[in-house]
């Protein structure tokens, strides 16, 4: 499945994992699209690598006429780009890797976001005598408005995302870790019969300190 999650150098996430288009990888590179697509179909790799790690696929041209593309994995651009020589094709090698390593880690704390979202909502369910549907909301937005700076109301609005799609599909890697972060710590603050306040209180300050450790580990300065 084809999510909105997008990430460097062309690459877009299927089925939780990063792949980039043949298209993508000719532009790049300064090579035809037909002539990438032919060193795909001629590489000498085993079937069931080459199904693994080279998806066809279809992209729709400016006659909006539905043309073939690869989706291609991180495998299988590595095998792919074995053959690319030269100083511009080193540099753009080591971009992909980088690209790669993102959105693989963005890809994580999406999924991990997911996984502590039910607990949460059980812990509100247990915390009240009679569900109502803003009990759920409130901590949403107040886990917004402490990461983003603003309630997912005015990020939709802000950066035009249907009501469909999914914001977090928008965010940077640390952005989604703090909001994961923060749900998890939420549901213990919620279990420990917190109030609103005193929760807000308190995951800011959480905020506060995790936020300054991802922007310590991505200077190269942290533990």
């Amino acid at each position: 499945m084809v999510t909105k999650l997008k990430g460097e150098m062309g690459l877009i996430c299927v089925d939780d994992k990063p792949v980039v288009s043949s298209r993508e990888v000719a532009e790049t590179f300064g090579k035809l699209h037909k002539n990438v697509m032919q060193s795909i179909e001629t590489l000498e790799c085993s079937t069931e690598f080459g199904q693994l790690n080279f998806q066809p696929s279809y992209y729709k041209n400016s006659q909006n006429k539905r043309q073939p593309e690869f989706l291609i994995t991180r495998d299988g651009f590595t095998f792919l780009v074995m053959a690319f020589t030269g100083k511009k094709a080193a540099v753009f090698k080591e971009a992909y890797i980088k690209a790669f390593n993102g959105m693989e880690e963005a890809i994580k704390y999406r999924i991990s976001t997911k996984l502590s979202f039910p607990p949460l909502t059980d812990a509100i369910k247990e915390a009240h005598e009679e569900i109502k549907p803003y009990h759920f909301s409130n901590e949403l937005d107040m886990i917004n408005r402490i990461v983003l700076g603003m309630s997912a109301k005015k990020y939709r609005e802000l950066h035009g995302i249907k009501d469909n799609d999914q914001i977090r599909d928008t965010l940077a890697p640390n952005e989604v870790k703090l909001i994961d972060k923060l749900q998890a710590s939420d549901t213990v603050l919620v279990e420990l019969g917190m109030d609103y306040e005193e929760r807000k209180m308190k995951l800011t300050q959480i905020f506060s300190k995790y936020s300054l450790k991802l922007s310590l580990d991505v200077a190269g300065i942290g533990e």
